[in-house]
């Protein structure tokens, strides 16, 4: 019997993770990769990040991936909660100068910002906060997401988990100490039934903190260069 891939590069069995021609970028999270299909971060896709709130650990997630893009192709982060703070990129070894911040005035513009962002075609990575969004939206930002080669990221809030999502890949994110419970919602594969912690503390730095003491992850204070400008986009 020939295996479903060998018929379509689209077809996979339920008990088993899908697989393509293209490998996918790897997350930099050993644990993570075994259980998303082709081995990483599906590029050409539409990746969905459900949280409780912003800075819980989202872009830690994201660092590895995001490190291993050109450095020739910009990074953009469209509408995103915060100011992005450069030392805390320069911190995680990413480069301020990849970034690209779409501050739009309008949800509705933020959407045409994030489609034109993906047919064009020219970033490594889009990140994209999208509190409040129709499933008509979401569908054209699935296609215009197969139509690049970009990693594509939405984030949206932890209470649409229940809602129906185009998205071919969904993560639930939720803060654990010392690191990120990931729980892998939907997935071109059979069904993930128990979340993943993610560490994002080396044991060596563990050792060293009081187990009568949390880690407190304060917020950097951000550069005068990164202030809001409009039009959006500012590198």
């Amino acid at each position: 019997m020939l295996s479903p891939e060998l018929i379509h590069p689209a077809l996979w069995r339920a008990t088993q993770l899908a697989r393509s021609a293209r490998r996918g970028i790897p997350t930099g999270y050993a644990a993570l990769s075994a259980q998303l299909p082709d081995g990483g971060w599906p590029a050409g896709a539409l990746i969905e990040l459900l949280m409780p709130h912003a800075g819980i650990g989202e872009i830690r997630l994201l660092q590895p991936a995001l490190a291993q893009l050109d450095s020739r192709h910009p990074i953009a982060l469209v509408q995103p909660p915060h100011v992005p703070h450069l030392a805390c990129w320069q911190g995680w070894r990413l480069n301020p100068g990849q970034l690209l911040w779409v501050a739009p005035e309008r949800p509705l513009d933020a959407l045409w910002a994030t489609e034109q962002i993906l047919k064009h075609g020219s970033c490594g990575a889009l990140l994209c906060w999208l509190p409040h969004v129709r499933p008509e939206s979401l569908r054209r930002l699935h296609l215009a997401a197969q139509m690049a080669d970009t990693l594509c990221f939405v984030l949206r809030p932890a209470t649409v988990a229940q809602q129906a999502s185009p998205a071919p890949l969904r993560l639930a994110l939720s803060p654990a100490s010392g690191g990120l419970s990931v729980h892998i919602l939907k997935r071109r594969g059979p069904a993930c039934t128990q979340p993943l912690f993610l560490d994002f503390e080396p044991a060596r730095t563990r050792e060293t903190v009081s187990p009568d003491h949390a880690p407190l992850d304060r917020r950097l204070p951000a550069l005068s260069a990164t202030r809001r400008r409009t039009p959006a986009l500012v590198s």
